[in-house]
């Protein structure tokens, strides 16, 4: 935008309220003074009334518009020569015009810098606006212990629509400018401001400021029978709380509520520990570092071994896997949790109203139940595209690769992200031919391009052929030879393969738990508000079920506030905490990140600089031959302020952990600076990277006086 009008409109401004004060006006806009001419400012009304209610109008929206002291006596000033009547309906009028010119004066000079330096601090303050700024600016004018030109000037760098912050006043201040216009009929008794001002009066609009919070939930109350309008409540309920779904969500939801004593019952079909335990997380992870060891005979010469091999059976590792799955299993068995006080039930779970659950146990039982509270944790699964000819070639998924007991020997991986990634590396580790195929630029693109090349080059260097830009179009078996049709660039691609590994995405679980029956909104997810409460508020949903992200911690971190909103709401419930999220990739480079890179920051043109070592220089991973990857840290320019950061490297996800810990707590890289890390770790890269920025910060001027200093001591 143009700079000149802003700085034109800056000059006038600050030349008004230099005259202002220069010219000593405010003695005219004194209650001395009023009084003390209040007989010939009456008699000048009264022969010319019009010309008076206009001098009073345009005076009154230029001490308001420009944020000037004396609005307060104009108001009495308006009742006492206009009368009750005409007096509200000026002030009204012009104190609701000069507020919003007010506004309108700091959006256009202010709010677009302050957004851009800290839009990703106010991201919570702009999300509410957006949803009910009306409502907070209603009850803000209702109460005048917060000074209007202040809120003027604050809700002006707020997304808040004009129109609505003009209506909202003008309702707002409505009865706010009735007192002190009738006060001012009598201006004659007054003494002060503070003889209207006085202690019952302004417990009077505090208690005028809480109605809208009363209003609002009486107004959520009505809204809330009107939804459960159709249902009959059970007089009693059987439990607090009802669990369906026994992942990571499900399972730390019914274990917090055992925790404070609630009746809680846990619904599973499969499983207990969802995908994560059975065929996510826990499998992925023993699986790639099994790969790994392999990997790393392969460079042993690195180590200075001359040389060293494995021999090994694909179906023994797979094995090693299972017993992997059964080692960690007891953490999630039926026995744990119904030790912990958790009720679990081995079925399945419909909803059949807003707080009943028909449930068919695995044994053919059935039975209903009623709980106050229902959490739905369904999970995901793997999302298989609808690609012709896919069905026939027959494809493997994150749920049932687990079952291969021979390695192929031409693989296809469908999809860049991290699944398919981690699942590509360690098939190519043990031996098979590996075609990475992405319909997308490039592989993991949610972080940056560099990060991507890093990771591209890596699995190149591996023997990986990595496709991007390919598009899956169907699928052929030609003379017993499965191939895969891609388009890139216009052309059509060939590739044979063995076997194909869909990894591009997961679909959330929504079929045969009732929700259409409910009327409960699902898409690709639940539809859940800021609480994780559905259409309805007594039934909440969490997990990959509910987005927006498909972490096991994520999950977790839902479950809390699921847990506690459905326990305790409406004596109290909690808005769900997205603001540092972590996540890693568990492939060689390792990538983790938390809160923005640059790509993001880009997007969302939020102001940023950027840190970098390079852990090619680090001496542990030097010794470890593992001198590759670096630290990436986004800063608020000019401070330490940590806004995201991007490791990648051996253990990256481990050393995120430190930058999770400051980014939550408001640790800036100073005080990681200033922290002790143990020599030789990889974890001396994370004060590295805080050196690297203390120096480019390092203040010049003073630095300068300070070598005069020991130049003179010599």
């Amino acid at each position: 935008m143009n700079k000149a009008p802003r700085l034109l409109l800056i000059a006038l401004l600050i030349a008004l309220i230099t005259a202002y004060f220069a010219f000593g006006l405010g003695r005219f806009l004194s209650l001395d003074y009023f009084k003390s001419q209040q007989a010939a400012i009456e008699t000048w009304r009264a022969a010319q009334p019009m010309t008076a209610a206009l001098i009073f109008f345009v005076a009154y929206v230029a001490v308001t518009g420009l944020s000037l002291p004396g609005a307060a006596v104009m108001t009495l000033v308006g009742g006492a020569v206009f009368g009750l009547l005409w007096g509200l309906l000026l002030v009204s009028f012009a104190s609701s015009v000069g507020a919003t010119l007010a506004f309108l004066a700091s959006r256009f000079l202010l709010r677009d810098w302050v957004q851009q330096h800290f839009g990703e601090r106010l991201r919570a303050i702009n999300s509410g606006v957006d949803r009910e700024g009306g409502f907070y600016l209603f009850t803000l004018r209702l109460v005048p212990v917060f000074p209007f030109f202040v809120i003027n000037l604050l809700m002006g760098l707020t997304p808040l629509k004009t129109r609505t912050f003009y209506w909202v006043s003008q309702l707002g201040m409505l009865a706010g400018t009735l007192v002190y216009v009738n006060a001012g009929t009598q201006l004659a008794k007054i003494q002060s401001l503070s003889g209207i001002l006085s202690p019952g009066l302004l417990g009077s609009f505090v208690l005028l400021g809480i109605f809208p919070l009363i209003a609002k939930k009486t107004v959520e109350a009505l809204a809330a029978k009107k939804v459960y309008a159709a249902w009959q409540k059970p007089a009693h309920f059987q439990r607090n709380l009802i669990v369906i779904g026994g992942g990571s969500a499900g399972l730390v939801t019914a274990y917090i509520a055992a925790a404070v004593k609630a009746k809680v019952t846990l619904i599973e079909k499969h499983k207990l520990g969802g995908d994560c335990l059975n065929t996510g997380c826990v499998p992925s992870k023993a699986l790639i570092r099994s790969a790994r060891l392999l990997s790393h005979m392969q460079r042993s010469p690195e180590f200075g071994i001359r040389e060293a091999t494995a021999s090994f059976d694909f179906a023994e590792v797979m094995e090693r896997v299972q017993r992997v799955i059964k080692r960690v299993e007891p953490h999630d068995s039926v026995e744990r949790y119904t030790s912990l006080g958790v009720e679990v039930i081995e079925g399945s779970a419909r909803l059949v109203s807003p707080w009943e659950v028909d449930v068919v146990r695995n044994s053919g039982e059935s039975e209903r139940l009623s709980a106050r509270s229902i959490v739905i944790a369904t999970g995901a699964r793997p999302f298989v595209p609808p690609i012709p000819g896919i069905d026939d070639v027959g494809y493997l998924t994150s749920d049932n690769v687990w079952e291969l007991r021979e390695l192929p020997k031409r693989l296809v991986v469908l999809g860049g992200g991290p699944i398919g990634s981690e699942l590509t590396q360690a098939f190519a580790r043990f031996g098979a031919r590996v075609t990475q195929v992405e319909m997308l630029p490039r592989l993991l693109m949610r972080e940056d391009p560099e990060v991507s090349g890093c990771v591209m080059q890596r699995f190149r260097a591996e023997g990986i052929d990595v496709r991007v830009e390919h598009t899956a179009k169907k699928f052929l078996v030609e003379k017993g030879e499965k191939i895969l049709i891609a388009e890139h660039q216009g052309r059509e691609v060939r590739i044979p393969f063995d076997a194909v590994l869909v990894a591009v995405g997961r679909a959330a679980n929504l079929k045969g738990y009732g929700l259409e029956e409910l009327g409960i909104s699902a898409n690709r997810t639940i539809e859940t508000n800021e609480f994780l409460q559905t259409k309805y508020p007594n039934i909440y949903a969490a997990g990959d079920v509910a987005g927006p992200f498909q972490f096991t911690h994520t999950a977790a971190h839902q479950a809390w506030y699921a847990a506690v909103n459905g326990l305790f709401d409406p004596f109290k419930k909690f808005r769900v905490d997205y603001s540092v999220i972590p996540w890693a990739t568990f492939i060689e480079p390792e990538v983790a990140r938390v809160g923005l890179n640059e790509l993001e920051a880009n997007e969302r043109k939020i102001a940023f600089e950027v840190t970098r070592y390079d852990i090619d220089d680090l001496d542990r991973a030097i010794a470890d031959s593992e001198a590759h990857g670096f630290v990436k840290v986004l800063t608020v320019p000019g401070k330490d302020k940590i806004l995201g950061v991007t490791i990648v490297g051996e253990h990256a996800g481990d050393l995120i952990a430190e930058y999770v810990l400051a980014m939550r707590h408001g640790i800036g890289l100073n005080r990681i600076l200033g922290t002790i890390h143990i020599y030789p770790t990889m974890a001396e890269a994370n004060k590295y990277v805080a050196g690297n920025w203390k120096k480019a910060h390092a203040p010049q001027k003073l630095l300068a006086w300070v070598s005069r200093f020991h130049r003179w001591r010599l």
